[in-house]
């Protein structure tokens, strides 16, 4: 099993046909089919179904188990690959929840670049739970999180805690400070926070309450916002970054869900002197935005 058998399987499944496949990895169809035919004689099963005339893909039920192993195939490979340049530099591996990751690991991440060019930044997006479990078995050297537990051998460190916000689309009827029996739940853009602003939401809108829709990523947020009347509850350091990327109206909520609270992860007895220097750069970028905001604070006990 080769990096480019594995290759040719994924960029057919992805490509929908043999034909386009073999166009984007520059080589003949024929050399494109015997690389997944090999790939099958070692594996001992067919991963694609063959017919008379068919033209586009289709996976066998042995074929759809394999995709996920095979992504993780390439990321190794890849892995194994970048070994050779650890021997110049060192790799810091981080993570972040989604929210952190869109709005403020920018900014955090370019500045850590900068100041330190020697180091490979290697970063990757997981929910809170994922990333503890990363960070316990040594794949991810630090991690922001916003839902805190107890894992033996990680350390959870408060980092800063940042206010939930309402964002409105265009055409905003609402004052200064909203209440939220002002907010009409059918025009809601709904998005996952924690477990207590489930809570939250569920007492003010009530479980059955259905939104206009509920998305899992930040960053399709920006276009939906464009509607007309539509509102998201968002945390602070995302608000202020919408605000002034898309000039969209931000408003503070009377009685509203408590703050966000983002923590850092690192394992217990994990001395990393590239993950301290990357805390120096956020904590920089922390106090910016405290500077211009009274919704995000540093926490107090560190």
């Amino acid at each position: 099993m080769t990096e480019l058998e594995i290759r040719a399987f994924l960029t057919a499944l992805q490509s929908g046909s043999i034909t386009s496949a073999a166009g984007k990895l520059y080589v003949t169809q024929p050399a494109l089919s015997k690389r997944i035919q090999a790939l099958e004689n070692e594996l001992g099963y067919r991963l694609i179904k063959r017919g008379k005339g068919q033209r586009t893909i289709e996976l066998t039920d042995k074929g759809e188990a394999f995709v996920p192993v095979a992504e993780r195939y390439l990321e190794l490979w890849k892995e194994a690959r970048e070994i050779d340049r650890m021997d110049q530099a060192g790799t810091l591996r981080v993570s972040a929840v989604n929210s952190i990751s869109t709005y403020l690991f920018p900014t955090v991440c370019s500045g850590f670049m900068a100041e330190n060019p020697e180091y490979l930044l290697k970063f990757s997006n997981y929910h809170s739970l994922e990333a503890y479990g990363h960070v316990a078995e040594g794949q991810i050297d630090l991690a922001l999180i916003s839902d805190d537990m107890e894992v033996r051998g990680v350390e959870t460190v408060p980092l800063f805690e940042e206010d939930m916000l309402l964002a409105l689309g265009p055409g905003t009827r609402y004052a200064e400070a909203v209440h939220p029996s002002q907010l009409n739940a059918s025009d809601e853009i709904r998005l996952p926070w924690s477990p207590e602003y489930d809570l939250w939401h569920d007492f003010r809108f009530k479980s059955s309450a259905c939104a206009r829709m509920v998305l899992d990523q930040m960053s399709l947020m920006e276009y939906f916002l464009g509607f007309r009347d539509v509102w998201a509850i968002i945390p602070a350091t995302a608000a202020l970054k919408l605000r002034e990327k898309l000039g969209i109206a931000i408003r503070p909520l009377e009685e509203g869900p408590p703050a966000q609270i983002i923590y850092y992860l690192k394992r217990k007895t994990d001395r990393n002197g590239a993950a301290e220097k990357f805390l120096a750069v956020m904590e920089r970028e922390l106090e910016r935005i405290e500077a211009v905001s009274r919704h995000v604070r540093r926490a107090t006990v560190r």
